[in-house]
């Protein structure tokens, strides 16, 4: 497998990113790595071809944004937005991530081996989500379809104005937010449940010691005995 290196000291990232935009065909199994990242913001975004990115160090804010088809390793921490709209895909944060991470995405794996801070996996829309720490207030706001699975706490509100997205959580949870309540674990969340620990690289952690979260579904009309939650 070809391997292509980037170093940031000595490349400008309009170079890098212009490459990782080639014509698909020319980007189809290789391996592009980038050193020296120094914390750059929108590296590797955007990307619509099945090409393996690793970014050796720490970046900046809306890494690997938009993804579509490519695997993306980021081996230190990720700013604000990582994976924002993610199609498809498989995005590894092997630090912590900021906020907003995997905001209104679509589909594909976003892992996160540390925590993860406000507002991660808002207004989801089919992604799936594993956090190996902790997350902060407000995550899966408004989620509507996907799964957010946190190994560890949760902040504030989680959850709210839930649709239909899932919330596994193994920790303890600060609040629920409007609308997020408990659900029975059955077969199908369960089977989903189990097959995401195992895609990130959890698959020792016990499925029977997550709880499960849904959405209770009394916002989806509105009516006025609600209103204050809207």
């Amino acid at each position: 497998m070809e391997t292509i290196t980037f170093d940031l000291d000595q490349h400008t990232l309009r170079e890098v990113n212009q490459y990782l935009h080639s014509d698909a065909a020319e980007l189809n199994g290789k391996t592009v790595t980038v050193a020296n990242p120094n914390g750059s913001h929108n590296i590797a975004v955007g990307l619509k071809s099945d090409v393996n990115v690793t970014i050796q160090g720490h970046a900046g804010y809306y890494a690997a944004g938009m993804n579509q088809l490519a695997n993306v390793v980021i081996e230190g921490s990720a700013g604000t937005g990582v994976a924002e709209n993610m199609m498809s895909g498989r995005v590894h944060v092997k630090g912590f991530a900021s906020n907003a991470a995997g905001a209104t995405a679509n589909g594909g794996l976003l892992v996160i081996d540390g925590d993860a801070g406000l507002r991660c996996g808002i207004s989801m829309k089919g992604v799936n989500i594993v956090v190996g720490g902790s997350v902060g207030s407000f995550s899966a706001f408004m989620a509507q379809a996907g799964n957010l699975v946190i190994l560890g706490d949760a902040g504030e509100a989680l959850g709210d104005s839930l649709y239909e997205a899932r919330i596994f959580v193994r920790g303890s949870i600060q609040s629920l937010g409007a609308d997020c309540e408990e659900k029975p674990m059955d077969a199908e969340s369960r089977q989903i449940l189990v097959n995401l620990l195992a895609e990130s690289g959890h698959q020792d952690a016990d499925p029977d010691s997550f709880t499960l979260l849904g959405s209770a579904r009394k916002l989806y009309n509105f009516h006025v005995d609600n209103a204050g939650d809207y």
